[in-house]
């Protein structure tokens, strides 16, 4: 898993920090969570290619998160025969998107499918041979949702010698008892994928929650997560504004973060209001409720390794 920050502020886009991105590759897709203005800059910046690109994952639909998505539809309309794009998101996704081409007329050749927030809605949004992506309402100025992404589980260790003591020599019938199925012996006796296997071994696992006041669902989110990108908009000292505008100060990031088990934590979505010389500030300031923090900077790149 490979997580590229395309965009770390919020608000307006600044001359060196584009708007809210972020990008996270898993076995040569790409899944990309928020677009604000520019994001395509930071798509070229990173030399990602539109072919991958899957899933958009929307929070809300405030500019900042979400007016970067017709120019990369429109970019990914250039390729000869693109793959199906999926765009997840709150109510008025699909609206925000069909009204745009329209008044635009811009050429779509490639299905798009759309996955819209309803109250009644079950808690994972989105699965394939990949991932997982769950989501949950935050507590922002209008209907905002965070999103966690979930690796599936990777089978257990195989027991080799297990294996050839059931009769099962090695070859084609270990891997198939790697991938969970079932296998039968020369002399008729059936192996299951649990004779020969470990316990099975944990994913990786991602939030992303930004634009929100600190709520309860945040925590659903982010629990046990190897990696969390948080929303670190305003010092402590502005916390006033925070609250005002409907989103976290550094320290309510690194408070939540550290009480929910996650193990590394990105801040980003910074208010313009620092420049890039007060970025340390930010930092400190979280780090006095939790360690393993750092702001984000844009097209910094975090590989998360497998759990042991």
């Amino acid at each position: 898993m490979e997580c590229i920050l395309l965009g770390t502020g919020g608000m307006m886009p600044m001359p060196d920090r584009l708007l809210a991105s972020l990008a996270v590759r898993m076995n040569g897709t790409l899944y990309l969570f928020d677009a604000g203005e520019g994001t395509q800059l930071g798509w070229k910046r990173a030399r990602l290619g539109y072919r991958s690109l899957k899933v958009i994952a929307v929070t809300h639909l405030h500019a900042d998160h979400c007016l970067g998505i017709p120019g990369l539809m429109m970019l990914r309309a250039q390729m000869e025969d693109p793959p199906p794009l999926t765009l997840i998101g709150p109510p008025g996704i699909e609206d925000f998107v069909r009204m745009n081409q329209k008044i635009l007329e811009f050429y779509i050749n490639y299905p798009v499918r759309f996955i819209q927030w309803t109250e009644d809605a079950p808690e994972i949004a989105y699965e394939d041979e990949n991932v997982r992506i769950l989501w949950h309402p935050l507590k922002h100025t209008r209907f905002c949702l965070g999103y966690r992404m979930e690796e599936w589980d990777r089978p257990g260790k195989f027991n080799a010698r297990r294996a050839e003591a059931l009769g099962i020599p090695q070859g084609p019938l270990w891997g198939k008892l790697q991938k969970g199925e079932s296998v039968r012996t020369e002399e008729g006796q059936t192996v299951t994928p649990e004779q020969v296997l470990g316990p099975a071994r944990p994913g990786r696992r991602l939030a992303y929650v930004v634009d929100t006041l600190p709520t309860k669902g945040i925590y659903r989110l982010c629990q046990d997560a190897d990696i969390a990108f948080m929303e670190g908009m305003f010092l402590p000292e502005d916390a006033l504004h925070a609250e005002a505008k409907g989103h976290m100060t550094v320290t309510d990031a690194a408070r939540i973060a550290s009480r929910a088990g996650v193990r590394r934590t990105v801040l980003t979505h910074i208010s313009p209001r620092y420049r890039d010389e007060d970025l340390p500030r930010l930092e400190a300031a979280a780090r006095e409720r939790f360690a393993e923090v750092t702001v984000g900077r844009d097209q910094e790149v975090y590989s998360v390794p497998l759990p042991p």
